[in-house]
């Protein structure tokens, strides 16, 4: 068997013919000034990935291709039948490179061997369900680590791995679709194979996925929902900003270069929103506060270099965070991942985490970011709390919070959505109170879920 070609898959391996990916940027006047749904324009990518690979290159999933919002795909290649097609099939041939059963098992088991054997793909889950393969992620990750001790075994193309459908926005599922785990899992390999990354919009998205389809011997997974949300940067903003991991957003900040008062910190498309509307209050709210907002989406970065090899030196994190100021961190995940990213750094106490506490129900999209202590007016509260040079002219507005969340309570009880304030807003620079929601990208669909099992 040692002598069959496609043991040592890399050495049969075939770089990618990849489209520009700035062809499948979408236009983004201003930020938070247009909504859409972040897979469309990666389904369109991945579309032209497939026709210019007709043989190497395959998209696997447990069904939900349409649900996870890629089916531009199916403009390229069918779904693969193993039996005969009838008429009444959809997108189905014998010849089809979209590989879908409702198994992730069988899913990520395929992708492996795929990889294995010198081709490249992708596989896109639920978040919730991603953690059935837990251990296989685990294994191939280790593997990964070994192969890397004898130079004679070639790299392959990495383990690329999609998590939409997440627990923030499965508020049609309910509790048992919300859950982060996955993740947690994949940051106990060795930093040297593993990759985490947050994209908040669909123009990072598109960036980060070109990047990862050209890595070798990774396991990179990339987590960004389907459901409609603010887009925050155009193509050359992302771009800048993938390529440094994290960066400032001076639109949502008012420290000028000064010291701030708070550092507002977000990893995750829904933490992102929460984290700038954040900002958005404290400014409008408390003239005279200086408020900095950071967006991470290589969470990587945040480690030191000798924990990960990509990860900040102290003078480039301080730059971001600063080496003394609070922090206020809005994560996509369990608490626990941001606290042990940044140990070892310069007063790492000053670190206060939001994120996913297993905190759920069928219920609003905003009252899951309530139920985990992560939604904006929690996060405003939570900086003030740490800003005692405003205490006096804080008082107001922190009633003000309070009285907001005591206001969503009772709506969405009474009403079944979230509060006009909620669903209406949208980054404004003069900070007026918005009177409907920004446009929908073309090709999007508003207020459109899927009851998926």
């Amino acid at each position: 068997m040692g002598a069959v070609p496609y043991v040592n898959g890399g050495r049969m391996l075939i770089a990618l013919d990849l489209p520009d990916f700035a062809d499948y940027a979408l236009e983004v006047p201003g930020p938070g000034q247009v909504i859409a749904e972040a897979p469309r324009k990666l389904g369109e990518y991945l579309r032209d990935v497939l026709r210019y690979n007709p043989h190497n290159f395959r998209v696997f999933g447990p069904d939900e291709t349409n649900s996870n919002r890629l089916n531009a795909v199916f403009e390229a290649s069918s779904r693969t039948a193993a039996g005969p097609c009838l008429d009444i099939d959809d997108h189905l041939s014998r010849d089809g490179r979209v590989m879908e059963v409702l198994s992730e098992h069988v899913c990520e088991g395929w992708l492996e061997g795929y990889l294995l054997t010198g081709r490249h793909g992708m596989w896109s889950t639920y978040e919730a369900f991603a953690q059935v393969v837990d251990s296989m992620v685990t294994q191939h990750a280790k593997w990964l680590q070994q192969s890397k001790d004898f130079p004679w075994r070639r790299p392959l193309a990495s383990l690329n791995i999609l998590i939409t459908s997440h627990a923030w926005r499965n508020d049609h599922n309910g509790f048992s679709h919300q859950s982060t785990g996955f993740v947690d899992n994949v940051l106990q390999r060795r930093a040297d194979v593993v990759r985490v990354y947050y994209p908040p919009d669909s123009n990072c998205l598109v960036n980060v996925f070109d990047h990862c389809l050209r890595r070798r011997n990774y396991v990179n997974v990339v987590t960004c929902g389907k459901q409609p949300d603010f887009q925050w940067l155009d193509f050359d903003a992302a771009l800048k900003h993938c390529s440094q991991g994290a960066s400032t957003w001076a639109f949502a900040s008012n420290d000028l270069g000064q010291t701030p008062d708070v550092v507002v910190a977000c990893a995750g498309d829904v933490p992102t929103t929460e984290a700038v509307a954040a900002c958005w209050l404290l400014q409008k709210h408390v003239p005279g506060i200086r408020v900095r907002l950071v967006n991470v989406v290589d969470l990587g970065i945040l480690s030191a270099p000798q924990d990960r090899p990509h990860g900040l030196d102290h003078v480039s994190f301080e730059a971001l965070f600063t080496r003394d100021v609070p922090v206020m961190f809005a994560f996509h995940g369990s608490t626990w991942v941001i606290h042990s990213m940044v140990h070892g750094r310069a007063n790492e106490a000053r670190f206060h985490v939001r994120g996913f506490s297993d905190r759920g129900t069928t219920t609003t999209p905003f009252d899951m970011v309530v139920l985990n202590n992560m939604s904006r007016y929690q996060l405003a509260i939570d900086a003030l709390s740490h800003v005692p040079r405003l205490r006096a002219q804080s008082a107001e507005a922190l009633r003000f919070f309070e009285h907001q969340l005591q206001r969503h309570t009772a709506w969405i009880r009474e009403h079944f959505e979230d509060l006009p304030e909620i669903r209406n807003w949208y980054w404004t620079a003069d900070f007026s109170e918005p009177q409907s929601p920004p446009p929908m990208a073309h090709g999007h669909e508003r207020g459109q879920t899927f009851t998926d099992a």
